[in-house]
Formats: structure tokens, C-alpha cells, sequence
């Protein structure tokens, strides 16, 4: 039988069985389930699991916890002035708040305090294998799924168990997406991702270009529009750009009495241009260019200094980049500038190297799994993934959510079969449902949801699994 060890876990037993890969020696885990990623989102599954009765085991291959928010690991996309774009009460896990004296929006630091706090609260660090990647998940006989893992780095032999479950946690905000450019290779400035920008003095005294107008994009170009000799901000098309204060309140709190009233999107709509319009105004006068869709359409742009820079000179708005020369930089215009620096802020690809790309349904292998509920996968229903969202709001209360549902479907799967059956013919039916109304097709907004419908969608998945 497993013994207990020091950090609370328990060692598995190893033997052999039937259907493991190449015959080789697999750990039995029993009822265990396994979570991938010890971030925001893995640390929730890690806890509602915990409280359902579930052993864990979660692998972490980084040293401390915190994922993305924690600038010290190498995946982390945070730099020194990352603060939050949801407010303090649209972003908390909602047993567990934030203080009430931090501000609106947290610097990263205080996030990752935060999550400590979380983790020692709930006693969720002796669940967690720190060093540890996992290699391989693949499916294995009566749904259960063989775990292959290995040190952090490739050190030391492989190790395979088999878990009664998966809930993958490992992030999409992690591997870089690169665009194309002619004569990018050619080009003598030097060129980096937002991924390796961490601190302001990497701009100090340069000429910078910065590509993408996501809101990483447009912090990066505030602080080159501070730091640097000249700033370029290149985009595609027009974009929405939301302060971060409406009416002396966080906007998204103001959104979200809008969405509580029920109000249409077309009301919506009209109000956010109204106040626009009262605010900064027409931003095509500053040089930006006229959005080509109506708000809600794509992701706004939270930021209050982007305008305020442009409008100063600080930052001169450029259309998207043409090609690349030696020396200097063609745009779609026709225009020449003579960048010594181009950050491409063009944003992240989700990445399950672990996992064949066809057990989650994306077939074609390009990031983009089909998944109900933007978590639940057709035809496995002991494998789901958390955090594959890109709200309107904060991420960890629909990440808290969905580890609760996940808990409760592996539950009932014991208790109540029937309505676990119930729930994995809906999960095939729905499969690829979108939470955000009309958006654009771009790999931005794969996974934009609308945090209340969205929400809601899940609190109906849960009464519908619990019989109410």
C-alpha cells in the first residue's frame, strides 16, 4: 500500500499493468487525479479536488508556485510593472478575497503574495511535486490516463502513473507567437517577444518599435514612450481603447452592473461609445485608426496612459509593419523608420506538448482544442482543462468553477451515474460553444467568454449534474 511522506503525499505502489506503454513499470494511483501546473488555475483544482475528497497529485515544473504570475520562472510573461486589468473583486477566487486595503489593481507582486496565501491556507503545497514536467498524458484503459514525468530540465529517469483523472492547468499565456515578416533574418536591430521584456531599462535611450496592440503591447509602448529616444506602435487595425476608471469606478465593475441589469449588447454598445466619445473622443485624430468592428467584438484595450502618449507625441501610431530591411523597417504605407529595437507583442499560442493535439480535439494541431465549456473534452470525460479562457473579467473565479464542476462530474460518476452520462452526451454536443457573442476570428479571441454568461453556463452544468 502507498506511504504517507514528509510533505504529506503518498509514495505510489509500482507494478505492472496491463496496457502500460512498451510493458514498461507504471505506479497505480487509484482514485488519485493528477493536475499539470501549480498556477492560479492549478492551484484551484488542486484545492476543489482536495475538498471533494480526491487525492491529488500536481506536478510543477517549475520550483515555487504561482505560474504566470510568479516573474521568476522562465515561462512567466510578467515584467516589473504588470499589474492586474480586472479589478481587485472581478479577479479573487471567491472563497478566498483579496485585502480589502490593496488597490483597485494589483501590482503582480502582491498577486503572487496572494497566492501563496491562498496555498497555505488550504494546505495545498504537500499536494504538489515542485521540479517535476510532465512528458507524457495518454489515455489508458477504463479511462484512466498514464502520467509520465521526469526533473525539470530532462535530469534523471522517467516515471509513469496511472490516474483515475487529469485536469490540465498548465497555462496559455507561456509560448510566444511569432509573426512572418520578408527580411526579418536580415535585419541588424535587435528583435525580442514581449515574453523576454522585464524591465523598462531594456528601452532606455533607444529607438523602439513595438508590434501589437493587445494590452501588452500598449504598456510596452507607454514605457518605451517614457523611457526611449523615439517609440513606433504598430497595428493591424483599429482598436477600442477603455480607461481603466469610468464614472470614478474600475470599468469592469461598471460593465458588470450593466451585464447584472441584463442589459442587450446593443445598449451596451452605445453606452461605451457615448462615454468615449465624453473622455478621450475620436481617437482617428491622434493618428489611431477607426476600428473596423463595434466594441464587445474583440478584446478592449484596458489602458489610460496609451492616449495620453499618443496625444503628447510620445508614441507615434503606426499601420502594420510591410517588411523588414537591414537597417530600417518598411510599413504597409510605404513608410521607413529606423527602429534599433522591435518588440513584437503578438501574443501566445496554447501549447499541451504533452498530449496528442487530437485528444482534445483540435485535429489540425493548431492550438486550438474543441472543448465544451472551453474546459470539458468530447469523448473523455475523466480529462479537462482548466483555465482556457480569456474573460471580460478576472480568470480565477471561473478557474475556481470549473475545478468545482470537473470535482463534482468525477463524483457523480460513482453516485450517479445516470446523470454523469447525462452530462458527457452534452459535453459532445456542445463541444466549441461560444461565450462571447460575435467576435473576431483571430487566435486573440479563440477563448474570449463573456465572464457573466459564461457563469452562468456554468452554474446550469452544475444544477443540471446535481438534479436540481
Amino acid at each position: 500500500m502507498p506511504t504517507p511522506t514528509e510533505h504529506g503525499r503518498s509514495d505510489p505502489e509500482t507494478i505492472t499493468l496491463a496496457g502500460s506503454r512498451d510493458g514498461a513499470p507504471v505506479s497505480d494511483r487509484g482514485d488519485t487525479v493528477c493536475v499539470v501546473g501549480a498556477g492560479a488555475s492549478g492551484l484551484t483544482a488542486v484545492k476543489n479536488l482536495a475538498e471533494h475528497g480526491f487525492g491529488v497529485d500536481c506536478y510543477e515544473r517549475e520550483t515555487g508556485i504561482g505560474g504566470a504570475w510568479n516573474w521568476r520562472h522562465d515561462r512567466s510573461p510578467v515584467y516589473a510593472s504588470t499589474h492586474l486589468i480586472s479589478s481587485r473583486p472581478f479577479t479573487q477566487f471567491p472563497d478566498f478575497p483579496m485585502p480589502d486595503q490593496w488597490p483597485d489593481y494589483p501590482h503582480h507582486s502582491q498577486l503572487l503574495s496572494y497566492f501563496e496565501r491562498y496555498a497555505d491556507h488550504f494546505d495545498l503545497r504537500r499536494h504538489v511535486w515542485f521540479g517535476t514536467e510532465v512528458v507524457r498524458v495518454e489515455p489508458a484503459p477504463d479511462e484512466r490516463w498514464d502520467v509520465t514525468t521526469r526533473s525539470t530540465g530532462g535530469y534523471g529517469p522517467e516515471r509513469t502513473s496511472r490516474y483515475a483523472a487529469v485536469m490540465i492547468a498548465n497555462g496559455h499565456n507561456w509560448s510566444p507567437k511569432l509573426p512572418r515578416y520578408e527580411g526579418l533574418e536580415q535585419f541588424r536591430g535587435e528583435v525580442m517577444h514581449a515574453s523576454s521584456y522585464k524591465d523598462p531599462a531594456q528601452l532606455r535611450g533607444r529607438r523602439v518599435l513595438v508590434v501589437g496592440a493587445g494590452n501588452t503591447g500598449c504598456d510596452i509602448a507607454v514605457e518605451a514612450a517614457q523611457q526611449a529616444s523615439r517609440c513606433w506602435h504598430s497595428t493591424r487595425r483599429g482598436y477600442w481603447y477603455a480607461p481603466k476608471y469610468v464614472f470614478g469606478r474600475p470599468a469592469d465593475q461598471v460593465n458588470d452592473i450593466l451585464l447584472a441589469l441584463r442589459a442587450p449588447l446593443r445598449v451596451r454598445q452605445w453606452l461605451y461609445h457615448r462615454t468615449l466619445r465624453l473622455t478621450v473622443g475620436d481617437l482617428t485624430r491622434f493618428g489611431l485608426p477607426k476600428p473596423d468592428h463595434r466594441v464587445y467584438e474583440t478584446h478592449p484595450i484596458a489602458n489610460s496612459q496609451l492616449v495620453y502618449y499618443v496625444g503628447h507625441g510620445a508614441i507615434a501610431p503606426t499601420p502594420d509593419v510591410g517588411r523588414f530591411h537591414p537597417h530600417s523597417v518598411e510599413l504597409a504605407d510605404g513608410r521607413q523608420i529606423d527602429p534599433d529595437v522591435v518588440v513584437f507583442a503578438t501574443g501566445y499560442l496554447p501549447r499541451f506538448e504533452f498530449l496528442d493535439a487530437k485528444v482534445l480535439g483540435d485535429d489540425e494541431g493548431v492550438g486550438r482544442p474543441r472543448l465544451w465549456l472551453n474546459a470539458f473534452v468530447p469523448d473523455h470525460p475523466t480529462l479537462a482543462v482548466a483555465g482556457l479562457v480569456q474573460p471580460d473579467s478576472g480568470l480565477f473565479t471561473l478557474a475556481h468553477w470549473q475545478a468545482v464542476l470537473f470535482a463534482r462530474l468525477l463524483r457523480s460518476r460513482a453516485t450517479a451515474p445516470q446523470r454523469a452520462a447525462a452530462f458527457a452526451a452534452q459535453v459532445r454536443s456542445g463541444a466549441g460553444e461560444r461565450y462571447a457573442g460575435q467576435v473576431k476570428d483571430s487566435t486573440r479571441h479563440w477563448f474570449e467568454v463573456g465572464h457573466a454568461d459564461y457563469l452562468r453556463a456554468l452554474e446550469r452544468a452544475l444544477h443540471d449534474l446535481e438534479g436540481k
